[in-house]
């Protein structure tokens, strides 16, 4: 699985921590966009960065994280078919891919320490999509996303 991960300035030390953990878990190829400079830097700007390379099909999933990983998540949103998700355990975590197709997961680095933070991105991981009757709300989901009405 190759996933694309980034973050702002608050999230420097658990990033560094999950991406430790991923590279123990050897199942995984990371792309870093970054900051990794401990000066104030804009969560936007790393959202933008990881949102474009899973839309554009360069990686398979993205990992974004900032003091809340609500910010980054609302901008990652803003790209065309990113349907990312702010969890802060594990549980929401798996559900947001096996229900919703999350193809980013967020969080907060002053929200989560980094065992549960490694916990969400593996329960996230290792989840699958059901499909199904969620394939259908998702597609509604798309559906308001690209004509900004639902057909009901």
């Amino acid at each position: 699985m190759k996933l694309a991960i980034g973050n702002d300035h608050s999230a420097l030390a658990i990033k560094a921590e999950v991406i430790e953990h991923l590279n123990e878990r050897g199942d995984v190829e990371l792309v870093d966009v970054g900051t990794n400079s401990p000066e104030s830097f804009d969560y936007a700007v790393s959202a933008y960065r990881v949102a474009r390379l899973v839309a554009d099909g360069e990686v398979d999933g993205g990992i974004l994280i900032c003091g809340t990983g609500v910010g980054i998540s609302l901008a990652a949103n803003k790209v065309h078919g990113i349907r990312a998700c702010v969890c802060s355990e594990p549980y929401s975590a798996e559900l947001s891919k096996r229900h919703n197709n999350s193809n980013i997961i967020c969080f907060g680095a002053r929200v989560v320490g980094p065992e549960v933070a490694k916990q969400i991105v593996d329960a996230w991981m290792d989840a699958e999509f059901e499909g199904g009757r969620h394939a259908r709300r998702v597609a509604q989901i798309m559906e308001i996303e690209q004509t900004q009405h639902l057909s009901c």
